[in-house]
């Protein structure tokens, strides 16, 4: 499976948020990549690190609680780094692909 978050092919199926919410979900990825993320860090294989701008963390939290509750593989934490508040996503190898699709996702929305 090719994971494109322009297309509806690369949601998993373990995912349980109904399909018609799942374009509105991606649009609001894309805003917080747009208006709450810096920077992108990709430390390790299974976790992406979002280095967020400042007051960005309440923002990021709300969304990470709404998309653990539909899709439980991603975990999500906040920490502070040297360039700031940091949220990081993390997902078991399974999904990999998953967290490689957001990854660039995040890279088209932060570069622009």
């Amino acid at each position: 499976m090719t994971n494109n978050l322009d297309s509806a092919d690369w949601v998993p199926e373990a995912c349980t948020l109904p399909t018609i919410e799942q374009p509105v979900r991606v649009a609001e990825f894309d805003d917080f990549f747009t208006s709450s993320v810096r920077s992108t860090v990709r430390p390790k294989r299974t976790r992406l690190d979002l280095v967020l701008r400042d007051g960005a963390e309440a923002v990021g939290r709300d969304l990470a609680v709404r998309e653990s509750t539909c899709c439980s593989f991603f975990s999500f934490t906040f920490d502070t780094g040297e360039e700031g508040p940091v949220m990081r996503v993390e997902v078991p190898p399974a999904h990999v692909e998953v967290l490689d699709a957001l990854e660039q996702r995040a890279l088209a929305q932060v570069e622009r």
